[in-house]
């Protein structure tokens, strides 16, 4: 009477908002909607529920089934007993959503396209929580640059050093002003924004725009400020305040030059934190799932050293991916961490296949797996493929 495989986790995702009573009405009229014996009499379902390294429902049954044979030697039924569990929860899911904010997504319905399909992402994703914690949720808006958010303009972790250079003033002093000398500007006048790490003039040979070390006393390692016009919406780390995470896309607007390589990589920071970000500790009863959902409309533009904006860079791409290089770049290193990479080319006008993003999709389990890269033609497909994804992110894992 098993029926192991086939019991409904809903059941064991609803539990914790059940009462002992309901809990054995629904895990009876779950069974009863699966179980097709008719010959089994006097049914008996008792259901129990624990938070033990997740959300479990256990259901025993016991029944009675005539026998064709043993009625000669008097025993006319025999008693079949059953155990299923169904587990809600026990792998936990930490999701980080990088989504283009550049000027392109204002063309073709696409800004409305991806704000509609994200809160429909974030809605399943809710779903798929019991209790706060089982599903945790970054949102990194990127364009050329990120933004951090301009309350850490105090913050060690930012290097100063061409912000300082950039965005300056004259201060004159003496009789009639005759003194006068150029000074950056309150460091309180910047926006929020960083661009890549790494030396200035070129990647160093640490390639910090590719990693997630936690930035120290060189200026390389530190997210250099830069008051980009074009500067996104506010990243927000890792929460399941749903309503602040809806609030966010409503926000997103898109401006700006094309770097996916920086959404990617503060997606990475995002789950493990570090900076401006906390990644909340992880719960040793529970198994976690590490994703990151890249989206993006176009090809890279520009970066903090390659690139002009306007045109297709292959020095910006390479920071990602390098095929050169045996596929080095922050794609590998994201995934040789052991976090899985969705990412979607929304292809509205026609440009090649981004082979760039297909390459980047995959995960330690199947390091290049092109069932994890989406194409869609017209924007309106952004529903389906977020959908898509949600739907294997929240797959349920039964315990047999």
């Amino acid at each position: 009477m098993s029926r192991d495989s086939h019991l409904d986790c809903r059941a064991a995702r609803d539990a914790a908002t059940l009462s002992s009573a309901d809990l054995q009405t629904k895990a009876k009229s779950y069974f009863d909607a699966l179980f097709t014996r008719p010959e089994a009499k006097n049914v008996s379902i008792t259901a129990s529920y624990t938070t033990s390294g997740g959300s479990q429902l256990k259901v025993d049954g016991v029944a009675a089934v005539p026998t064709s044979f043993l009625g000669v030697i008097g025993y006319q039924n025999i008693n079949v007993n059953g155990t299923a569990t169904a587990a809600w929860g026990s792998s936990r899911l930490r999701v980080a959503l990088a989504l283009d904010n550049t000027g392109s997504m204002a063309s073709d319905g696409k800004m409305t396209a991806l704000k509609s399909a994200t809160k429909s992402l974030l809605t399943q994703l809710q779903s798929a929580a019991s209790t706060n914690g089982d599903v945790y949720v970054s949102i990194i808006p990127f364009a050329n640059d990120v933004n951090i958010g301009s309350n850490n303009y105090t913050a060690s972790w930012i290097d100063w050093a061409d912000w300082d250079a950039e965005n300056t003033t004259t201060s004159c002093s003496g009789r009639r002003g005759r003194s006068c000398r150029t000074v950056p500007l309150s460091h309180t006048q910047w926006n929020g924004c960083v661009t890549d790490r790494g030396g200035s003039n070129a990647p160093t040979g640490n390639n910090y725009d590719q990693k997630v070390t936690a930035p120290g006393s060189s200026s390389d390692s530190k997210f250099p400020a830069d008051q980009d016009d074009n500067c996104p919406a506010k990243i927000m780390g890792l929460s399941y305040n749903w309503t602040a995470m809806n609030n966010l896309v409503d926000d997103m607007s898109p401006a700006g030059s094309t770097n996916q390589p920086i959404g990617l990589v503060w997606a990475w920071q995002s789950l493990v934190g570090g900076g401006p970000l906390t990644a909340p500790a992880k719960d040793a009863n529970y198994t976690y799932t590490d994703v990151i959902v890249l989206m993006s409309d176009g090809l890279n533009t520009e970066n903090r050293w390659y690139g002009n904006g306007y045109s297709v860079s292959t020095d910006v791409d390479k920071r990602m991916y390098d095929a050169n290089s045996n596929g080095s770049g922050t794609c590998a290193n994201i995934k040789n961490a052991g976090v899985t990479i969705y990412t979607i080319h929304v292809n509205t006008g026609g440009d090649p296949l981004s082979t760039l993003l297909q390459n980047c999709a995959g995960g330690p389990d199947k390091f290049s797996d092109p069932s994890k890269f989406f194409m869609v033609t017209n924007s309106s497909g952004l529903g389906s493929v977020f959908s898509a994804i949600g739907t294997n992110l929240t797959k349920l894992r039964v315990a047999k």
